[in-house]
């Protein structure tokens, strides 16, 4: 799968419809944005206060127009990166959608006022959007992961949602693609009629990615990080009490200490550090307005 796209039949059985049949004909990019919903700014990032039932809507809103698109899962690592690259915070902040996947983002939205919030996390959509894909009858393709990371999600993917049209696959080397190169793939996502793309770089090599190939592309994308791994089964998840108390960031750094040490040792007391001075300078703006 590394160097090209891999188109996939999973076949039909007798009396159903053939999946592999032409998906309905894209309409022209339209542009439209989905519904607008409440939001917040953590260290100066947009975190949307979505839901799974709402960013589900909002992505096959997108695919179905053909109108493009970028949705991204926030998590601390990401609005650290946000917080010390002004040109990433401006292109993150142009996203459709930018869904709190970590728990302490949802803790911070809260903090915030946005009191009706919960997390949506990246994996999870993931396989929601493929479920929908494939009762809609929308392609989707995969871009990012490591080849064989990338033939096992296809594989688990397949078996779970045997309808689901897989349109597009790619691992892409592991250095920068030529400018010829890299049009070749853009070229041949547009040309694949994926509908929708999951992107799987890691944070932020993937949002900078979508950012920079979404003029081009009308299909919506996603970008999911570690979910390649998740669904593929090649890397293991976080058991489901420590996700719902903030501490799947613990699991993984057991999980890949050497990877993520600098991640989660320096950027998570960041994160609470520069986020607690928001909260008190927008307390002292608020007092300062009530004595005036």
């Amino acid at each position: 799968m590394q160097g090209g796209q891999l188109p996939r039949d999973p076949g039909a059985a007798p009396g159903e419809s053939d999946p592999g049949a032409p998906a309905p004909p894209l309409k022209p990019r339209v542009g439209a944005a989905p519904p607008s919903v409440a939001s917040g700014r953590i260290l100066g990032l947009r975190v949307d206060a979505t839901s799974y039932a709402e960013s589900l809507e909002a992505i096959v809103g997108l695919a179905a127009a053909g109108a493009g698109g970028m949705v991204c899962h926030a998590n601390v690592h990401m609005a650290m990166e946000a917080f010390d690259d002004a040109e990433l915070r401006r292109r993150l902040n142009a996203a459709e959608r930018v869904t709190p996947d970590g728990v302490p983002l949802v803790w911070a939205l809260r903090r915030l006022g946005l009191r009706k919030v919960g997390r949506v996390y990246g994996p999870t959509l993931a396989s929601l959007v493929c479920r929908r894909a494939e009762a809609d009858g929308l392609p989707v393709g995969f871009y990012g992961g490591h080849p064989e990371v990338l033939e096992a999600l296809v594989e688990n993917l397949t078996r779970r949602f045997p309808r689901l049209r897989i349109a597009f696959a790619f691992s892409p080397p592991f250095r920068p693609l030529t400018a010829e190169e890299d049009r070749g793939v853009t070229e041949a996502i547009e040309a694949s009629g994926a509908r929708i793309l999951f992107v799987g770089l890691g944070c932020p090599k993937q949002e900078r990615w979508m950012a920079a190939h979404r003029p081009a592309l009308r299909c919506v994308l996603l970008g999911v990080g570690a979910a390649f791994s998740f669904l593929a089964g090649a890397k293991p998840q976080a058991p489901r009490w420590m996700q719902r108390g903030g501490l799947e960031w613990l699991f993984r750094l057991g999980v890949e200490p050497r990877r993520l040490w600098r991640r989660y040792l320096i950027q998570n007391p960041r994160f609470v550090w520069h986020f607690a001075r928001q909260l008190l300078a927008a307390r002292a703006s608020t007092s300062t307005r009530a004595c005036r």
